[in-house]
């Protein structure tokens, strides 16, 4: 399987759930203010034998000339965003779902960003975010999930296609779910926010801003414990450092 991050950059984040931009090198955390977390907003393609899978969709930033940066990435490593196959979500948080629409500059109708791929969502998690609709998630972002028949909605653990499994684990939001791709005898693991970073799964700590802490902190020993044995890949979407690493 080939792995290709797609990164949308370097963010300050604080309390206010507002993503500003961090030039690394440049901007120090410090002058961020006291709380603001340093992250990168990352998502991936993996290309197996059988489809171009995007996991999660990024905060659906546009670049200078006005194009998508998701479908910029893609450009440039020779993909055709038209052929993204499986667009697996974690959860709809508005850092990785974002991107899971746009809105027409001219129409200002809204359109899926890839139209002809299938998105994988939880149902309750959709269901969720439309209820709390605000700083952590936008409802104008996410609401056409529910206008288009090339949604699945799944709940609970299952498999796609016979090599995706999805599993609920809750953690970091209560509808939070991971995925691993087994293709062959290779294995990548993505963990989206119950995994999103390498520090974070060689220490033990509770994050203030996981909906369960404790239930992330040992999710994350538990995937660590697994991952080394299986010798899988992880994902790591908000790493400035290092967006993918065998453990």
């Amino acid at each position: 399987m080939r792995i290709i991050p797609l990164s949308e950059g370097a963010f300050t984040v604080d309390k206010t759930k507002q993503f500003v931009p961090f030039a690394v090198g440049r901007d120090t955390l410090e002058e961020r203010g006291g709380g603001s977390l340093l992250v990168e907003i990352q998502p991936f393609l993996v290309i197996t034998d059988h489809d171009y899978i995007l996991l999660d969709a990024g905060l659906g930033f546009r670049n200078k000339d006005g194009v998508l940066q998701l479908h910029q990435h893609l450009i440039d490593h020779g993909v055709n965003p038209m052929d993204i196959s499986k667009v697996l979500m974690s959860h709809l948080h508005k850092d990785h779902a974002g991107g899971v629409s746009y809105k027409d500059p001219v129409s200002g109708e809204r359109a899926l960003t890839f139209p002809h791929a299938t998105y994988y969502v939880n149902e309750r998690e959709m269901q969720y975010a439309l209820d709390n609709d605000g700083k952590s998630y936008l409802a104008e972002d996410i609401a056409i999930l529910r206008q288009r028949d090339n949604v699945v909605f799944v709940d609970g653990d299952g498999i796609i296609d016979g090599y995706i499994h999805y599993t609920l684990t809750g953690g970091h939001c209560p509808y939070h779910q991971v995925f691993l791709i087994e293709d062959g005898a290779e294995k990548i693991f993505y963990g989206g926010d119950v995994a999103p970073q390498i520090s974070q799964m060689k220490s033990r700590f509770v994050a203030k801003y996981d909906y369960d802490g404790k239930r992330c902190m040992e999710l994350r020993q538990q995937y660590l414990e697994q991952g080394r044995a299986e010798d899988w890949t992880f994902l790591f979407y908000h790493d400035v450092r290092t967006p993918f690493a065998r453990m």
